[in-house]
């Protein structure tokens, strides 16, 4: 759990005479920026590993096909 004393994004110290904003649940950030950027960084890295993913699924797809080709092959 991350401290409540400092933003999680620029390690700002949060006064405790003004807002915390917060994401994920417990997560404290200074301003409705950091909080807005670090939501930002989270989309983009989600969307990096999506396509991580579908890469490494097409390729494992291809690479199941290829096999079976040659298998037909050595068979024929």
């Amino acid at each position: 759990m991350p401290a409540m004393d400092a933003c999680a994004l620029c390690a700002k110290p949060l006064a405790r005479d003004h807002d915390v904003f917060m994401y994920r649940g417990d997560t404290p950030y200074c301003s409705e920026e950091c909080r807005h950027e670090q939501m930002h960084l989270d989309a983009v890295c989600a969307k990096q590993a999506a396509r991580r993913q579908q890469r490494f699924s097409a390729g494992t797809e291809s690479h199941r096909v290829q096999r079976q080709s040659r298998k037909v092959s050595v068979a024929s």
